[in-house]
């Protein structure tokens, strides 16, 4: 099989199983988004999204979170993964937003990643779901299971894994692919015990193997 006819057999599966999936994080708004990303870096949705509602309660534009300091947004947002550097990154995010950008959320990836806390990952994010952008967010999981699958060979980083999967995704399925393998790795091929028996793509992928070790394969 080429690796074309893997990408057709995959996304074919998807289109099939999951036609319409979308960011499992909370929010109304891109500035909620985008502040619940920054927040969702090595942290799971489910805590971001216990966190927010109080946060954006205190801070629900932001014009007020550019005044409040990083020790009193620390004390809104402990319970998650590095609060410190966290509270720091949202307090300078805000003000260069309000300051730079009149309080909106830029449109393009070049300048989300002006703002503090923001990678490539998360401008990917921002652009691809608030303004229907063709773009598609490397993450852990999106990284995980692209590699697993085959859908990326040796890729090194993030970067160079976003750049094999956009080389054979079609423009228009970037944004909706992000989303497909992340709650793929993030449900079925998890980082340890992944559920190969039970994956509907067990027999495409490289990584998949039955209980006895022989790997599944395109021919049953």
């Amino acid at each position: 099989m080429t690796r074309r006819q893997l990408f057709r057999q995959v996304i074919g599966w998807f289109q099939t199983n999951m036609p319409e999936v979308t960011t499992e994080l909370h929010y109304r708004d891109p500035y909620e988004l985008l502040v619940a990303v920054i927040l969702s870096a090595q942290c799971t949705d489910k805590r971001v999204n216990m966190i927010t509602p109080a946060l954006f309660e205190r801070y629900p534009v932001p014009e007020l979170l550019a005044e409040a300091t990083p020790e009193e947004i620390f004390e809104m947002i402990r319970s998650c993964s590095y609060p410190n550097s966290k509270a720091k990154h949202l307090a300078g995010m805000a003000r260069m937003l309000v300051d730079k950008y009149g309080g909106k959320v830029p449109e393009t990836v070049d300048q989300l990643m002006q703002l503090p806390g923001v990678g490539r990952k998360t401008a990917n994010v921002i652009v691809s779901i608030v303004f229907r952008k063709p773009a598609l967010a490397v993450d852990t999981h999106v990284f995980r299971v692209s590699g697993r699958i085959g859908l990326t060979v040796d890729a090194k980083n993030p970067e160079e894994a976003e750049r094999q999967l956009t080389e054979y995704f079609p423009r228009h399925l970037w944004g909706i692919a992000h989303h497909w393998l992340i709650l793929h790795g993030r449900y079925v091929c998890t980082a340890r015990a992944p559920k190969c028996s039970t994956c509907g793509l067990n027999r495409w992928c490289g990584y998949c193997k039955d209980s006895t070790g022989k790997k599944y394969t395109a021919f049953g």
